[in-house]
């Protein structure tokens, strides 16, 4: 395996001579908005059905009817008053406001339990609801089967028209689109991997051509408009809202949807959202594993900001192989070491950087302007989600790009007096932005992830790009660089909408705050700016003899400009780049526990080794796992 930040060993020396600035001020960002604080609280439900076995039933997504029914109980004696998508709308647009504590139930895919079980319980409560259709199925012929994952689906597993012209009729019960056919995969990359229909550029096998944006484009226009039209002439109705599939949507889907009439859209990254007149992407709350009312109420209560994130950062270049067979069994490994150990999130390297100097030699993603290693990034990472269960960040340079042409890369890097650090290019030109642009938003284009990880390149020295003001008080040129990743996050939003950001940040400027103008990195502008700052709290790396101490005195300072610890990962190293040896794994455990005595919630780690099994399962558990958290599981 190849140390991807070999470069932070040849920075270790020079950081350690730099010196100190005035503190910043913490920066206080606003409380997420919770079921409780009248947000809009959507439950989304499947399959209702008798019996379903209490623990592990072959249906994830089904819930019992007594359990349904208990749900529906607690709801309404702890005052959440269930609302209407019509409701919604018109709360959107200046109308009448929703109730305190407003609740939204939705039922995807058109399973016939709507009608048999839930429909007689939402009469009984006077509860609306809102039913999302695959059109297609509800059409579906005699003879015809769906892989529904625990068994084929029929035509007499789903709703049908007269059933949902009733429901309608009833005045609780509107209608949604769930597509008309894109509840699948469709193939992704040559591999043959498959990734959700809706925001996958299909890959021809024959052909060796992925599908063209017009192509794209039109295969969702003329399903969407299909989903529309079975709606209005079959129930004499037209869906208002578009439940995505998968949760998997982009910027161009989301607007086909509202040219057909559908402005409402929903996914399920999230618990509640709060009441806005743009009600693209609402968040949802997946109820799965047959929740009692006990376990549904913990999770509506739980203060989901107290969770602490435990991200696995991994080298894509180490699932690389020229050989697909060895590929195969490097993915296994990772997704099964993934599994093993728990995290939250997994950092997932989206550029090849086989020589280890930080910067992108190529991409593991079709794009514009650098060779791709490998159409690797989307399989890996939908596997991830899929088969790991995590959330995937993306991780990418800001600045360095190796561009093909020798030329042009020379024309348009930073002119340095330095001799050692990553290459970069001159972000103040307005061809190099546009470059990195078509970069973040080809990444997007042709993958799904759930935010992005800005990597440790996005620096400048002080004697770099001179015709930027100087640092000050400001922090003049952090917030140019700021300015840029933002830019980019918003390249990458016009098709993965709702990112998450997080960006790394070195040490020093943290310990000795002088030293931000040979950065131009700032904590307190940081965490103004990213959803979480990746700390680089790597003790062995800064060449400190005593790295327990030097983790205390980095958690005094951050507390300076984090007093909660809300927002700042702490990225340790579990490997000394000095010495080539692992970092052993009773110590990061330890200095885990450390930092957590001290309020540390947020916790990554680099590198993790899944070929080699380093640091150890029991210990990447021990000290990564959020299945472990507030206690080690047994």
């Amino acid at each position: 395996m190849r140390h991807m930040d070999l470069k932070r060993w040849t920075h270790w020396l020079l950081l350690a001579l730099l010196t100190v600035v005035l503190p910043a001020h913490a920066q206080q960002r606003p409380a997420v908005l919770d079921a409780a604080d009248n947000g809009l609280l959507v439950l989304s439900y499947h399959d209702i059905r008798d019996e379903v076995a209490e623990r592990g039933d072959p249906d994830a997504y089904a819930v019992s009817t007594q359990n349904f029914a208990a749900h529906l109980d607690w709801l309404s004696a702890h005052g959440y008053h269930p609302v209407s998508l019509s409701q919604l709308i018109t709360a959107s647009q200046g109308g009448t406001p929703l109730p305190p504590k407003p609740v939204l139930l939705t039922f995807d895919d058109g399973l016939r339990s709507v009608y048999s079980k839930v429909f007689p319980l939402l009469r009984a409560y006077n509860y609306p609801a809102l039913v999302a259709v695959i059109t297609d199925y509800v059409d579906m012929p005699a003879g015809r089967q769906i892989d529904y994952g625990y068994r084929p689906f029929t035509r007499d597993d789903f709703l049908t028209w007269a059933q949902l012209r009733e429901m309608q009729k009833s005045g609780l019960i509107e209608l949604a689109s769930h597509t008309d056919n894109l509840h699948h995969g469709v193939q992704s990359n040559p591999q043959g991997n498959s990734t959700p229909a809706v925001i996958t550029r299909i890959y021809d096998p024959a052909r060796r051509t992925y599908e063209t944006a017009a192509e794209y484009e039109a295969r969702l226009r003329t399903d969407l408009g299909r989903s529309v039209e079975r709606i209005q002439r079959n129930v004499g109705v037209s869906p208002k809202a578009i439940v995505w599939p998968y949760a998997a949507y982009n910027a161009l889907s989301n607007d086909i949807a509202e040219q057909l009439g559908m402005p409402v859209s929903f996914d399920l990254e999230g618990r509640s959202t709060p009441v806005k007149r743009d009600l693209h992407g609402l968040a949802r709350l997946l109820v799965t594993n047959n929740p009692t009312v006990v376990q549904l109420a913990y999770e509506l209560r739980r203060d989901v900001e107290r969770d602490g994130m435990r991200a696995l950062q991994i080298d894509l270049d180490a699932v690389y192989d020229a050989d697909p067979v060895q590929q195969g069994k490097n993915l296994d490994a990772l997704i099964d070491r993934v599994k093993k150990i728990g995290p939250t999130h997994v950092f997932l390297q989206a550029f090849a950087d086989p020589d280890g100097n930080g910067s992108a030699d190529a991409l593991y993603f079709p794009n514009r302007h650098l060779p791709m290693r490998a159409d690797l990034f989307n399989r890996v990472a939908w596997q991830l989600k899929t088969r790991a269960g995590v959330k995937v960040f993306a991780w990418l340079p800001v600045l360095g790009y190796e561009l093909k042409d020798p030329a042009i890369r020379n024309a348009l890097s930073i002119e340095s007096p330095e001799s050692d650090g990553i290459f970069r290019l001159d972000f103040t030109r307005p061809q190099v932005r546009r470059i990195i642009d078509d970069i973040y938003e080809d990444l997007a284009i042709n993958s799904y992830f759930e935010g992005l990880l800005f990597h440790d390149d996005a620096y400048l020295r002080d004697t770099e790009l001179t015709q930027l003001p100087p640092e000050g008080d400001d922090g003049a040129r952090t917030q140019a660089l700021i300015d840029f990743t933002l830019e980019l996050r918003n390249a990458a939003q016009r098709w993965r909408p709702k990112l998450g950001t997080v960006r790394n940040l070195y040490a020093q400027p943290v310990l000795e705050p002088q030293s931000a103008s040979w950065f131009a990195q700032r904590l307190d502008l940081f965490n103004k700016a990213y959803d979480h700052t990746a700390l680089m709290a790597m003790p062995w790396m800064e060449g400190s003899r005593s790295p327990e101490r030097w983790l205390d005195r980095l958690v005094v300072a951050v507390k300076q400009h984090d007093p909660q610890l809300s927002q700042t990962m702490f990225e340790l190293q579990t490997l000394d780049w000095r010495t080539g040896k692992p970092i052993p794994g009773e110590r990061l455990r330890a200095q885990i526990r450390r930092l957590q005595a001290q309020g540390v919630r947020h916790f990554a780690w680099y590198p993790d080794d899944f070929i080699a099994g380093r640091p150890s399962t029991y210990d990447a558990r021990a000290a990564m796992s959020a299945r472990s958290f507030p206690y080690e599981e047994k």
